[in-house]
């Protein structure tokens, strides 16, 4: 049979170390976990207790957990240590100092996808290994902290009423403020880079200024340029003022032109002047070309990135430029043909290639005469055109009918939202 003890970090902060001889060894100031969930002994995947700190006279100095246990006796903790193990500084940085990282401090629950603050954790002490297992969230763990919850439940349980407890397994958060700056941070966040880009924008709006760029810096370009769509123009900026030029530059490039020139519109003329020469020639110019357009115009809203074929390709050769390219789902809304002038002759959609033989050519499917508009038509004309022909995209000309992009049903309804709060 395996024994365990659970307890809580609060209850064991503060307490005694006995020796054999029941003699103190020092004063409980902090545990340490390893982050290494995957680490040879650690068949739990939870964080291991592998290090605790003690005051000894007037130092802190901290040690191995091995040679420690926990006992609880009758509700009360005690620790006792048969071996002290004094372990360096720089093994310290290995792990997460429970006390000073997660005690009182901002966490993300990535069920509930929101920032939650850490009023205790639970640890439980199996055979010779102890682990945290479980952040407390709750009303409880702060009436806990405070040394009243014991006297509270029994009051309450009078007129049968209960504290509310919360807890979340260690599985479902991750840690966003870290005094231990010499932890990998594409290690401590990956759990962050599951949730969907706009749950992850809205907790760095959440965070401060110095956790938001943390944990913003810390994503691949690709994660980091969806994140930075969603993100509130002031968090945009703050972002842009934080991260050096070069790796703001990379994650725009990963963005549609037309997303950039959003961005790009709200930032100082120097900055992103400096952002546009740091990114790739074709890249910028691409963004300098929509930055020309009036604000109100379709192009200043359109995305350049479309798709576009001659009539005599085979739908058999499109699927396979489509698995080559690896296009954006918003790209196959609606694709098109042209000629050699790269004039818009016709469109045809995904479902056109999919129900047709892989020997039919385009110009046996495509639609001619499409719906269309011009570059420097104005933005109110676009809504009444997508509600007529109930569209999800529509190609953009210029005066001298060359395909230039395309309007994505998902920008103008986001455009008609930020007019509307614009105006309360």
């Amino acid at each position: 049979m395996t024994y365990f003890t659970t307890f809580y970090l609060s209850r064991i902060l503060g307490l005694r170390v006995y020796d054999a001889n029941k003699n103190v060894v020092g004063i409980i100031k902090d545990l340490l976990v390893d982050t290494d969930l995957v680490a040879p002994g650690n068949p739990s995947g939870r964080p291991r207790v592998s290090a605790i700190k003690l005051k000894i006279h007037k130092a802190e100095k901290c040690f191995s957990f091995n040679g420690f246990r926990v006992e609880k006796t009758n509700k009360r903790l005690k620790v006792f240590c048969n071996n002290l193990i004094e372990i360096s500084e720089e093994d310290s940085h290995n792990g997460l100092f429970l006390a000073d990282v997660i005690l009182d401090k901002q966490i993300v629950d990535l069920n509930g996808r929101k920032l939650v603050r850490v009023n205790d954790v639970r640890l439980v002490a199996l055979s010779n290994e102890t682990y945290a297992i479980a952040v407390d969230v709750g009303i409880e763990g702060l009436l806990r902290r405070i040394g009243i919850s014991r006297p509270l439940k029994v009051m309450f349980s009078w007129i049968n009423v209960s504290i509310p407890a919360k807890f979340i397994l260690w599985d479902d958060v991750e840690a966003i403020n870290f005094s231990n700056l010499n932890i990998k941070l594409s290690k401590t966040y990956s759990k962050l880079h599951t949730l969907h880009p706009s749950d992850l924008a809205d907790i760095i709006e959440e965070l401060g200024k110095t956790a938001s760029y943390t944990v913003f810096s810390s994503l691949d370009e690709e994660k980091a340029a969806d994140v930075l769509e969603e993100l509130e123009t002031d968090t945009q900026i703050h972002i842009f003022e934080s991260l050096p030029v070069e790796k703001m530059a990379d994650v725009l490039e990963k963005m549609s032109a037309d997303e950039v020139a959003d961005i790009l519109d709200v930032l100082e003329d120097e900055k992103a002047e400096l952002l546009l020469n740091e990114m790739e020639a074709e890249s910028s110019q691409e963004v300098r070309d929509i930055l020309e357009y009036e604000d109100n115009s379709v192009g200043s809203l359109m995305n350049t990135e479309v798709l576009w074929f001659n009539e005599n390709r085979t739908v058999e050769e499109v699927i396979n430029e489509f698995r080559h390219k690896q296009p954006e789902a918003d790209m196959l809304y609606n694709m098109f043909v042209t000629d050699d002038n790269e004039e818009l002759v016709a469109t045809f959609s995904l479902r056109d290639l999919v129900v047709s033989h892989p020997e039919v050519a385009l110009h046996q499917i495509m639609k001619t005469d499409p719906i269309y508009l011009y570059d420097d038509q104005e933005i109110d004309e676009i809504a009444e055109l997508i509600s007529r022909y109930n569209l999800l995209a529509i190609p953009v000309v210029d005066r001298n009918h060359q395909l230039q992009g395309m309007v994505i049903i998902d920008d103008v309804i986001e455009d008609l939202i930020n007019k509307r709060r614009t105006n309360r």
